[in-house]
Order: C-alpha cells, then structure tokens, then sequence
C-alpha cells in the first residue's frame, strides 16, 4: 500500500509539465557534455548561454501574457527594433553620453514598445480583429518605420557608460548586469501573473472570456493591457540589445518572434489559453539558446537549431492538446471547436470558470 502512494506520488511530480521541461532541458545539456566535456560545462559557455537568454526572456515575460489570453504577438521582434532606433535617436540627439542621456533612451523606448502594444491591444479587443492578423501586420509595419527612419542604416551613438554598465557590466565581479536585469524582470512578471488579481483575471480571460464577461470582468480593456505589457517588454528588451550590440540591429531578429513563442510554448504555456507559467516560459527559453550552443561547440550545422526547435514545438502543441482532450474526456463535456489568434484549429473544450 505505502509502495502504491510512493509511485503514485512520483507519477503525479513526473506529470508537472514544468518539471518535464526541465528534465528535457537537462537531458540535452548532459548529451553536449558528454560529447563535448571540455567546452560545454565552462564557466564562458555558461555565461555566454545566460546572456543570449536574457533578451528573449524578457521578451517570453509578456509572449507568456499574451499566449495564456489565448492570443499571439507576432510584432515582437519589429517592435524591439523600432524600440532600439526610437531610443538610439534620441539618446544620439543628446549627445549619447551619461546616465541621465541613457534613461531618458530608456523611457524612448519603453514608451515606443507600449505604444505598438496599445494599438494591437485595441485592434485585437475593440475591432476584434483577430490576433494573428493584427500582430502581423504591425510586425511588417514597425519593421518598416524603423527602416524609414534610419534609411535602413543601423545607429551607433550609444552611451559608453550604459555599454559598459548594462551590456558588459558585471555584479559581483561575475554575474552579469545583463541577466541581472533579465531576472528582476522574469521575477516581477511572476509576481504579477502568479500572485495578484490581475494574473488571475489574465488566467480566467483565457480559460473563458465570455464567462468573464458575465460576471463583470472586463475583458477588452484587460486584453490591450496584456498587449501593452508586451510592447514594454519588446521596448525594454530593445534598449538591453543596443547595450550589449552597441548598435541597432534593424537587419536581425527576423527569428525573434518564433525563437520567444516556440520556447514559451515548449516551456507549457498553452496557445488554447488559460495555462502558463513564467519559470516555464524561462526554462522552455533556454532550450533552443542551449541546442545552438552545443550545435556551434560539437561543430553541427547551426541550420539543425531550427528543425530541432520546429519539433520540439509541433511536440508541445501536440502534447497539450491530447492533455485537454483527455481532461475533456473525464469531466464528460462535449468538445467545442476552439480559437488561437482568432484562427480555428480544433475540436476540444476550454477550461471554463465556474
């Protein structure tokens, strides 16, 4: 009997998807320092892997808002560029020294990305456009302002003291000031998701908006709040890229978008709604910033990075959504067709609110 609780008790921890992904996480770590034991487990490579994760997590904070309203953020990447020209403009026109030059570039840019996300939260919740088509569209949109305000020439004007403080900084002679701030960010995007009423309004508007709406929430003017939180995210995170590049990088990020969604879907947050951690979405993050490294040290093609990282998220779809089917399946009810981004793309039955 105590042996039967044991291994029920195990099964149960087994089944945490957070825990899953961690495990994936460090299944693939110990295959690259097994073929790789002198490179992989380095203290540089190490540091290397914790910095090329740090913009993305702060990105993945509001990627993982906006998925579990069951929604989509594809301008992400176009806004962190817009965001950085924005703040670069700005702090070059002030002479691009001092810290007071950087913090007003860093409000420039804050207030850049909120911008883009309240014009996409209002398209998604007044003109009930769907997500996908919206976010799209401004992707190409900020793209394009960015590259007709600096004729597609990347700026350089940066203030040295934000490079070597923000970018290249370190706390404690070896943590870098970069994650640092990464990890305040992930930490406070916890606090409000997981310990407040406006994250458990967040979890309740993607199980079952209508619900919501019937019990007084206001799910409209939530949802362009959830967008808003996104664009500050992609505004901050372009104000930490120009630190650590030291210039705009209006030619990159074209992948950005699909690395931040792909990891925090594969960290657990549902694109059905209403299921979604932040520690998920970091770990899910660090998946495909780990497999390019290892790629790069054990001398694989980095083209493999993508093809990984595709399965990977087509398996975290798949896997969720046989998980709802047999939630579905025990709790009796009938199966509804669901929407993601305003998109159908099944038949299963969403957590309502009771």
């Amino acid at each position: 009997m105590i042996k039967s609780e044991q291994v029920s008790i195990i099964q149960r921890i087994t089944r945490v998807q957070a825990l899953q992904i961690v495990l994936v996480l460090l299944t693939i770590s110990i295959i690259f320092s097994i073929m790789a034991p002198d490179a992989f487990l380095t203290v540089f490579n190490l540091r290397s892997i914790m910095m090329n994760t740090a913009i993305f997590a702060v990105l993945g904070v509001g990627a993982t808002f906006v998925i579990i309203t069951a929604g989509i953020d594809l301008s992400i990447g176009s806004v962190l560029i817009f965001s950085s020209v924005i703040s670069a403009m700005v702090m070059g026109n002030l002479g691009a020294s001092g810290w007071t030059t950087s913090l007003i570039g860093l409000g420039a840019a804050i207030l850049s990305g909120a911008a883009w996300g309240w014009l996409n939260g209002v398209l998604v919740a007044k003109a009930k456009v769907p997500p996908f088509i919206v976010t799209l569209g401004t992707m190409g949109a900020a793209l394009g302002l960015a590259q007709v305000l600096t004729g597609g020439i990347d700026l350089y004007e940066i203030p040295t003291e934000m490079v070597d403080t923000i970018g290249f900084g370190n706390l404690f002679g070896e943590l870098p000031n970069l994650v640092v701030l990464a990890a305040v960010v992930c930490l406070l995007g916890g606090v409000l998701l997981h310990m407040t009423r406006f994250g458990l309004t967040t979890y309740a508007v993607g199980s079952n908006p209508e619900a919501c709406r019937r019990v007084g929430v206001k799910v409209d003017r939530h949802l362009i709040w959830i967008y808003i939180i996104s664009g500050v995210t992609a505004g901050l995170a372009g104000w930490m890229s120009i630190a650590f590049f030291q210039q705009t990088s209006i030619g990159g990020n074209s992948m950005t978008p699909l690395t931040v969604i792909a990891g925090v879907v594969i960290g657990g947050t549902s694109l059905f709604g209403g299921i979604g951690t932040i520690f998920g979405s970091v770990i899910g993050l660090l998946i495909p910033v780990v497999l390019q490294s290892g790629f790069i040290i054990i001398g694989v093609e980095s083209y493999w990075q993508g093809v990984v990282i595709g399965i990977f998220l087509i398996a975290a779809v798949y896997i969720d959504g046989k998980r709802r089917e047999r939630a579905v399946r025990g709790s009796g009810r009938k199966p509804r067709r669901l929407q993601v981004g305003g998109v159908q793309v099944g038949s299963t039955e969403k957590e309502g609110i009771k």
